[in-house]
């Protein structure tokens, strides 16, 4: 039963000219000024949320992009901001990206956050999809399987750091600690400084591919998956679904279809179907733009994806539309109904299933985020009877 509702904000600023017509992806770039009000517009976000009871506001972390597209490169920096700046809504690491970070900074930085944060800001880990951040922090990406061994060592070493009063490791990539003299003994184990207070952490991933090397690595250190984000695709979601069942079922865990997972979707209210498809289909082809130039759309070739780099050829050409997407589930847009309906489904669907994300493609405008985020809490939210739902925040 669906009982937490979610926003992921991957940290867009307000994009004009959006669309299959609009400005190329390569060939946006904005002052910083501009790019440093991504942090205005996450605070406004966050602030609403946590007023009208929302579960949890997430972010993503991202570095470099003069697009404007994801720009929040410290999510646990900003994190420990909104939460002084909310009273109850907890604040998501959605993803911190493993490759580049050193794993031990990476927990310790996350248990210093635990602490002064009351235990409000949530872990999350992720591989990365940009090859110009990867790459340039010195990690793999390009090289798939060189990405994967490293991130798997690193998030055992942070469980390790987490789970153990003192731990040593010897892996491929890490020996830790140090083999080193130090104050006249030999370094042999190390202890975090400080652990989390709140033991076992609870940690997020996103799921993309969804293999059962993915999903037993997640299964073993109790980590929830994300999975959808804009891409929960009927079926293809349905199937990573069962793969992650029959992943805890190896491990001799029993679960419920949909049980510690969140489901994904982007999100647009309007009044009707046709006009909520007239405001949010540039949006959509935005995102379309950003993300099928990274092959985070499967379904895309590579001739389509050229396409969506001319704004004369493409939107006239056979591309991702809104409609398609609706259609296929991975979008919420129409009346609140027709929302609450097809969640209805959802949950018939996937009886284990707790937690919902919406969130809003990338350009969208600060003031439509609000006033969308607004209508979902008071027009969607209240269906769902036993969602928990905060009382007033104190002006």
């Amino acid at each position: 039963m669906i009982t937490k509702f979610d926003s992921l904000f991957a940290g867009h600023i307000d994009i004009e000219n959006v669309g299959y017509g609009g400005v190329p992806v390569n060939d946006r770039r904005y002052s910083n000024e501009r790019l440093a009000g991504v942090f205005d517009k996450a605070e406004a976000m966050a602030v609403l949320m946590d007023r009208l009871g929302y579960d949890t506001f997430w972010m993503a972390e991202h570095h470099f992009q003069h697009e404007g597209y994801e720009c929040i490169p410290n999510v646990l920096m900003m994190a420990l901001h909104l939460v002084h700046r909310t009273r109850q809504l907890k604040i998501g690491c959605g993803f911190n990206i493993a490759p580049m970070w050193h794993p031990l900074r990476l927990a310790e930085d996350y248990a210093t956050a635990d602490i002064l944060s009351g235990g409000r800001i949530t872990f999350g880990v992720g591989r990365g999809y940009h090859t110009r951040e990867v790459e340039t922090f010195g990690s793999p990406l390009l090289d798939q399987a060189a990405n994967r061994e490293l991130f798997e060592e690193q998030v055992d070493l942070i469980f390790k750091a987490f789970n153990n009063e003192s731990f040593t490791h010897e892996g491929k990539h890490y020996t830790i600690p140090a083999r080193v003299p130090y104050r006249g003994y030999d370094l042999k184990e190390l202890t975090l400084v400080p652990r989390p207070l709140r033991l076992p952490v609870e940690c997020w991933q996103p799921i993309q591919g969804g293999t059962g090397r993915a999903m037993d690595f997640m299964a073993k250190h109790g980590i929830q998956g994300l999975v959808g984000g804009g891409s929960a695709e009927g079926g293809a979601m349905h199937n990573v679904v069962v793969a992650w069942q029959e992943a805890h079922a190896r491990r001799g865990i029993q679960l419920e279809l949909g049980e510690r997972l969140c489901f994904g979707f982007h999100f647009f209210i309007a009044d009707s179907r046709e006009e909520g498809i007239k405001q949010a289909g540039k949006y959509y082809e935005e995102n379309m733009k950003m993300f099928g130039e990274l092959r985070l759309v499967r379904a895309l070739t590579d001739e389509q994806i050229e396409i969506m780099r001319d704004p004369k050829r493409a939107p006239t050409a056979k591309l991702p539309r809104i409609e398609d997407a609706i259609k296929a589930g991975g979008v919420l847009c129409g009346s609140p109904e027709q929302i609450v309906e097809h969640l209805k489904m959802i949950e018939k669907r996937y009886p284990g299933l707790d937690r919902v994300s919406v969130s809003l493609s990338v350009g969208v405008p600060k003031a439509v985020c609000v006033e969308q985020l607004e209508r979902f809490a008071t027009e969607v939210m209240p269906a769902f009877t036993k969602a928990k739902v905060a009382e007033p925040a104190l002006a």
